[in-house]
């Protein structure tokens, strides 16, 4: 049987009620949330809604109107990136920011906005004094990854927002890794935007994610089309989350997120996390014992996101080896993340990356270790 550990990129498998809400919407309710009155356009509107109180619920988010469904959280980040920055204005960004944050930004740089980058130590510790440092001008906003997806290192996103909020800075977090597994509270923290996907710690399907963007703050929306509000009116709706969605919703999709969701809920985020970060410690304690491993261990663990390499061996071979050997299903490579490898010192290679998630054990661990411990056997002959 296969042994999947590659949370951090997508969770499997899902709770149990995730599937059957996925399939009771396909099947059961069909039709599309506010494009009628008949009884199952009011069900499928009744499913948003219930997704947004959840999602509400678990982040600390007074009003669920606030919440706007979206593809991903890769599409959550470029409705903030380009719909609040213009040419001319300053953003800053970590050293260890996913490609879905550095590529568009690329982009917004070849039409004069100016990127800074705050360094992260190798561990992947933020430097705050040359953060505190670069908030001086206020700059338009600050994006910040609230874990690393390469090695799991927290970044200390209370303290940001509070620097941010103090200066007058909207910040962006990027909880893609976290949510579902750290505790945050949106309201309480002032953030200014927050994207994530559903299909990670919050253990939903793929295909949806989640975008907050603060009351006070106006971004453009990305996409204009219909709502099944004002369809009189040739103008986007302004009010929320009309103003940001438009088309048809992966209805199923956010059935399954609210499913996930409410499993979170009921088992709680706490012992979700401690599990997580248990099988990490045991990955990297099993790792460090063996011959010509490198870790990348970061100096606050926030995920259960493992990363090393092996002298004279290519992360790519390795994860082959494990793969077709031993049907073990790791990440290998620059896991979509560069400017964090770049800072962790495993850029151009990139690394092996082991992520548990909630459903996996130890002795899924002590498995990935004993494959290990022969692959190195068997090539030090």
């Amino acid at each position: 049987m296969s042994l999947y550990l590659d949370n951090a990129a997508t969770s499997h498998p899902k709770p149990q009620a995730v599937y059957e809400r996925v399939r009771h919407v396909l099947e059961e309710v069909g039709a599309s949330p506010g494009r009628g009155a008949y009884r199952l356009a009011r069900e499928a509107s009744a499913v948003l809604a219930d997704a947004r109180k959840k999602l509400a619920t678990l982040f600390g988010i007074a009003d669920p109107q606030q919440i706007v469904f979206t593809a991903n959280a890769t599409e959550s980040i470029n409705v903030v990136l380009k719909g609040w920055l213009r040419p001319g204005d300053r953003v800053l960004i970590s050293s260890l920011e996913h490609n879905a944050v550095v590529r568009p930004l690329a982009r917004l740089a070849q039409i004069g906005v100016q990127v800074e980058t705050v360094p992260n130590s190798p561990s992947g510790h933020l430097d705050l004094d040359e953060f505190r440092r670069l908030l001086t001008p206020p700059p338009r906003l600050v994006v910040l990854v609230h874990a690393c997806n390469v090695n799991g290192a927290l970044q200390p996103a209370e303290e940001v927002a509070g620097l941010c909020r103090h200066a007058g800075v909207p910040l962006l977090l990027d909880a893609a890794q976290t949510a579902g597994v750290q505790r945050f509270l949106v309201d309480e923290w002032a953030l200014g935007m927050l994207a994530c996907s559903g299909h990670k710690g919050l253990l939903g399907p793929s295909g949806v994610g989640m975008l907050y963007i603060r009351p006070d703050l106006d971004v453009a929306p990305l996409r204009e089309g219909g709502t099944g509000s004002r369809s009189e009116e040739e103008q986007q709706p302004l009010f929320r989350p009309d103003r940001y969605e438009c088309g048809t919703p992966n209805l199923p999709g956010i059935a399954g997120l609210a499913a996930g969701v409410e499993f979170i809920l009921k088992e709680g985020i706490d012992a979700i996390r401690h599990h997580e970060l248990e099988l990490a410690t045991m990955l990297e304690q099993g790792l460090e014992e063996l011959p010509r491993v490198r870790l990348y261990r970061p100096e606050i663990r926030g995920t259960g996101a493992v990363s090393f390499n092996v002298a004279h061996l290519n992360p790519g071979d390795l994860g082959h080896l494990l793969d077709a050997g031993f049907d073990i299903a790791v990440r290998t490579g620059l896991h979509c993340a560069p400017l964090a490898h770049k800072a962790l010192g495993s850029f151009p290679a990139g690394s092996v990356r082991v992520a548990p998630g909630y459903f996996n054990t130890r002795d899924h661990i002590e498995q990935f270790l004993n494959a290990m411990r022969s692959l190195l056997r068997h090539a030090g002959r």
